[in-house]
Parts: structure tokens; sequence; C-alpha cells
């Protein structure tokens, strides 16, 4: 008799245990360093939280089609809420409607769209970012001559806010700096070297180079290297890849703009807990960022925000 209601105790309990909460993350891609930092933020706070997470994103921050085919297997699996950096500010949203309409709450992380669908997005303040890296081009070409700009895309939020951020404040603040070029090379690096090449051998007067992005900011780095440029040039770039640490120790580049991308990871996931609880969340919710370079690039600050 013990036994059998052991056993009807065991049973019981298994049917009420509890499901563990789901939320898949869509993120823009896989293959910087920057996503797998994002992607350790997010495990973290799963498991503080104690929720399932799945994290992917296509394989080319180019595959737009690719990300939004990812975003509609995700709501098919009817999520709790879901966590979206979106490659396209747009294209995505007749998607998130459907999220609201079936009551899935959306956390955008490091890329907003441009909808008020999103509960939160967790993400750096890229216009301010790439103003700072404006001012730290100036400084260091003399405020004034020629620069160009390598950009990972035109339809992202953050593709859009670098660039903006980083041609306004030069048009605004210094006169006597023109940019002779902005290009779009999707985030790849090989891409981007080879329209780094072509700008520097359309512009032999250039003193400056951004790259908006760890592609955009590697592909810079190689054609500067391979035109035997260094010291020539001065690069600045966005994200702190291994590469880009490398180029900073060697001189290669001068310094760059690092993200917090743990701390993107860890508050997409804990936004979407609390928007399942119901909790109040701000618009958005600013992660940070920072100059860095060799002098700082081993301080107590800056390193943990570094990847490799």
């Amino acid at each position: 008799m013990l036994s059998l209601l052991f056993f009807i105790g065991l049973f019981s309990g298994l049917g009420q245990a509890k499901e563990k909460i789901y939320i898949p993350l869509i993120s823009k891609g896989f293959q910087h360093q920057f996503w797998q930092a994002v992607k350790l933020g997010a495990e973290k706070a799963a498991k503080e939280f104690d929720v399932e997470i799945t994290f992917e994103g296509p394989e080319s921050e180019s595959q737009v089609d690719k990300q939004i085919d990812m975003l509609q297997a995700a709501l098919s699996k009817h999520p709790k809420a879901i966590a979206l950096a979106a490659l396209d500010s747009k294209a995505v949203i007749p998607l998130l409607e459907q999220a609201k309409a079936a009551g899935i709450p959306v956390i955008g992380f490091d890329s907003g769209v441009d909808s008020d669908i999103p509960v939160t997005t967790a993400a750096t303040n890229n216009v301010a970012a790439a103003a700072l890296a404006a001012d730290k081009m100036a400084e260091l070409i003399g405020y004034e001559g020629e620069v160009a700009v390598i950009v990972h895309d035109q339809t992202s939020r953050t593709g859009i806010d670098r660039r903006d951020g980083f041609v306004n404040r030069i048009k605004q603040k210094y006169p006597r700096i023109k940019i002779v070029d902005v290009q779009y090379g999707g985030g790849d690096h090989l891409k981007s070297t080879d329209l780094a090449k072509a700008i520097i051998m359309a512009h032999p007067n250039l003193k400056g180079f951004f790259g908006a992005n760890e592609g955009s900011a590697i592909g810079v780095i190689n054609a500067v290297a391979e035109m035997n440029m260094k010291g020539k040039i001065v690069v600045i770039g966005y994200d702190s890849g291994k590469q880009q640490m490398a180029a900073i120790r060697s001189g290669l580049m001068a310094g760059a703009i690092t993200q917090n991308p743990i701390g993107i990871g860890y508050e997409a996931v804990k936004a979407a807990v609390m928007a399942i609880k119901g909790q109040k969340l701000p618009k958005v919710i600013d992660t940070g960022f920072y100059w860095y370079d060799k002098t700082n690039i081993d301080s107590l600050q800056i390193k943990p925000l570094l990847y490799d």
C-alpha cells in the first residue's frame, strides 16, 4: 500500500513539473567573435533566470531573407518571448506584428527596428559611440584632411546609426575634414578589404579610415597593411575581436570603440524574462561603450569587454 502511494505521489509530482520558459534569440550572424560574446552573456542570464534559450543567426550579415526565415520558424514554436537583432530595421516588421498579435513580447538586442513593437532594446548608443570615433579621428589627423568610411550595411539600425553618428559629427564639428567616400561591405572582411583598397587608390591623400564593425574594421586593416600604408593612414575601428586587438598593439590601428557584447546578451534575456512576467522596462537599455587604444587596452575597465 505504501509503495502504491509512493508511485502515485511520484507521477503526480511529474505531472505538475514546471516547464521551462523558452526564449529564442535571433542574432545578425555568427561570423564575428562579437556574436559569440553576445551568446555568452545570453547563456549566463539563461542560467541565472532558469530559462531555456536558443541562439542562432545567418552565416552572413547580408542574409536578410534567411534571418526572416529564422524569425518565422522561431515564432511558429510559440515562445513566451523572442529576442531579435534585426539585419533590416524594416523588413521584419510584418513578423513582429504577428508576434504582437499572438501576445509574444519582442526584445531587441544590438540593433533595433523602425517600430514601437519591441518592448525594449538592449544596445549600444551607436550614434554617440560613432561620434566619439569621429572626435578621435579628428584629433589623430590634426583636424584636417580626407577620410573614408566602410560600414557593414545601410539597412540595420547599427549600420545606419554608426554611419550617421560618424559622418554627422565630422560635418558639424570639423569643417576642414572631408569625407570622400562611404561604402558598405556587408560585414564581410574580404569584401571590405577590396572596397578599402579601391578607396585608397582613388584617394591618394587619404588620412583616415573608419571601419564601422568588426568585419569592416578588419577589412580596412588588411587593405592598409597590404598596400604598405601603415603609419600613413589613421585607422579607427568598432568592436574588439582578436585581430583588432593585435592591430592596435602593432600600431596598424589607432584605436576602436568597444561595446559590451556580453552585457547586450545578458540584458536581452533578462528583459525577456521581465516582459514575460509583465514587469515594466525602459524603451532602451543602454549597455555602454568605450574608446580603447594601446594606452588602455590592458586596463581593468577595458579588458573584460574585449573578446578573442
